[in-house]
């Protein structure tokens, strides 16, 4: 009863939230490459922010376009898109009903507008395939976009990410409940990200986490919750499919989803990693080794 939607669509709570925020939201970004391009492309359920990184030494490789976790946007990519542009363009998007710029126009309510709008999306990209890399929601967001438009998909790349390969502890459901209400008093919102982050401490000054912090005390999400993949699920995906997991995570039962994924994915050149040391917060704890595993993989099937 506490996630049921009331009719409404994800917004910001005040004009006055949305201008702090897109202020932090522009100082994140700020320590970003600078994009080659960006646009709002429309879509059924609203206007996607996208951004291509590319640089004049960038191999021309497939390009991976990365989706965010729950609460953030393109600027969580900072510790990550360097590395990525030494092997191929990046495109980023900010999630519809999601804090960031882009702006939901029509009432997100199932799986299936999820997924319809991110198609929306990467069909009016100029690229004949992408590969699709989510972390945590962005997991989940990436997982049921290729179960059901997985035209375009060459392959899947899938790092901590919630309700695909298990669900989420009980424990962990009801610490973010609080952070998700924009009133609750900042030192609460910042509790819970440490949990999430393996207990490391929250530097308020620090961009990103800055503005994952201003977009919960400003934004409200009113997207539907996401429902667990089932094991058919999993097993009828076609492409290739990468899945990372922090054996530390706060969001599952790491063993336990490592042995589901194996188990399932049917594709040869499919495969699970487990970084041992890792939490949720894996893209920003371990960039180098992440980058290594996802080349690794896409070396493999490219």
């Amino acid at each position: 009863m506490l996630f049921k939607g009331d009719g409404s669509m994800s917004g910001f709570v005040s004009k006055e939230g949305k201008l702090v925020y897109e202020e932090s939201y522009n100082e994140a970004m700020s320590f970003l490459p600078k994009p080659l391009e960006s646009t709002l492309i429309s879509t059924n359920f609203g206007e996607v922010q996208l951004y291509k990184f590319q640089e004049d030494e960038t191999p021309d490789n497939t390009p991976v376009l990365l989706l965010p976790g729950k609460g953030s946007a393109t600027p969580m990519w900072g510790a990550n898109l360097n590395d990525f542009l030494k092997h191929r363009p990046v495109y980023t998007i900010d999630l519809i009903g999601e804090p960031g710029l882009s702006i939901e126009t029509k009432r997100i309510q199932t799986e299936i507008d999820q997924a319809l709008w991110l198609k929306q999306v990467i069909e009016q990209l100029p690229e004949e395939e992408l590969n699709l890399l989510g972390l945590s929601f962005g997991g989940w967001s990436a997982a049921n976009l290729a179960a059901k438009y997985p035209e375009k998909i060459q392959s899947l790349i899938l790092i901590e990410p919630v309700y695909v390969f298990g669900s989420i502890p009980l424990k962990m459901i009801l610490a973010s409940i609080p952070a998700s209400v924009p009133a609750v008093p900042k030192s609460i919102r910042e509790r819970m990200l440490s949990y999430i982050s393996g207990g490391a401490e929250i530097d308020e000054n620090e961009p990103t986490a800055k503005l994952i912090e201003t977009g919960m005390r400003t934004f409200k999400s009113k997207l539907p919750m996401p429902s667990q993949m089932q094991a058919e699920q999993l097993s009828e995906l076609k492409m290739p499919v990468l899945g990372v997991l922090a054996k530390q995570s706060t969001m599952h039962q790491a063993e336990y989803a490592f042995q589901f994924g194996v188990e399932n994915l049917r594709n040869p050149n499919s495969k699970m990693v487990l970084f041992e040391n890792a939490s949720h917060a894996i893209n920003g704890e371990y960039p180098e080794e992440l980058l290594q595993t996802v080349e690794d993989f896409l070396s493999q099937i490219e």
